[in-house]
């Protein structure tokens, strides 16, 4: 059990074999566990630099941010992406502190313009990773990957449905990240394709 969910610790084959498998060609992990907060308003940018201890004002639409949450005196709340949609943010962080994050980040929009969203459990969060990432995703997806550049995002289909597709990931390989929503069977059917 982690942060709600059911998850493997090893597979059949042994951890060495997942790894040599991500590392030699494509692997797959469901970590629809993470979270995602929506942060969208006026005061959006000046919020996510309130609470980030990276420069938000300069990413721009389809980049990405690796970044964090400190507490005033010091010490992490937690480690988290932050995506720029334009002209609001999607803060991604890790699942077994959601709640922990989510009490956060409301409690420090006090005096600021934002609207916050959790919208943790409407995505699902595939990474593929691996150096034949690319050519398994290609397969599924109109939007040319090629370009992505790490820690950068387009949005597109992936199997027919609507997905942030992300240059990111933290194996050290080629990678993406799919952001979609949808119910299981969604899930299912792009795991499984």
């Amino acid at each position: 059990s982690f942060a709600g969910f059911e998850m493997p610790i090893q597979y059949p084959q042994g951890i060495i074999h997942e790894h040599k498998v991500v590392r030699e060609k494509v692997g797959v992990f469901d970590v629809s566990h993470m979270g995602e907060f929506e942060v969208r308003g006026k005061d959006a940018l000046a919020f996510v630099q309130h609470i980030s201890i990276n420069d938000a004002s300069k990413l721009s639409m389809g980049k990405v941010q690796y970044s964090a949450m400190a507490y005033p005196e010091g010490g992490l709340v937690d480690d988290m992406l932050v995506y720029c949609m334009g002209d609001w943010y999607m803060l991604v962080v890790n699942g077994a502190n959601i709640d922990k994050d989510w009490a956060w980040v409301t409690e420090n929009a006090k005096g600021f313009d934002v609207e916050l969203k959790d919208e943790s459990d409407s995505f699902n969060l595939l990474a593929v990773q691996g150096p034949k990432s690319l050519a398994t995703i290609q397969k599924m997806t109109e939007t040319d990957l090629s370009p992505i550049e790490f820690y950068t995002f387009e949005l597109g289909k992936v199997c027919g449905v609507d997905t942030i597709i992300s240059r990111t990931g933290y194996t050290g390989e080629l990678g993406f990240e799919l952001y979609f929503r949808g119910d299981e069977a969604t899930a299912e059917m792009i795991w499984n394709e």
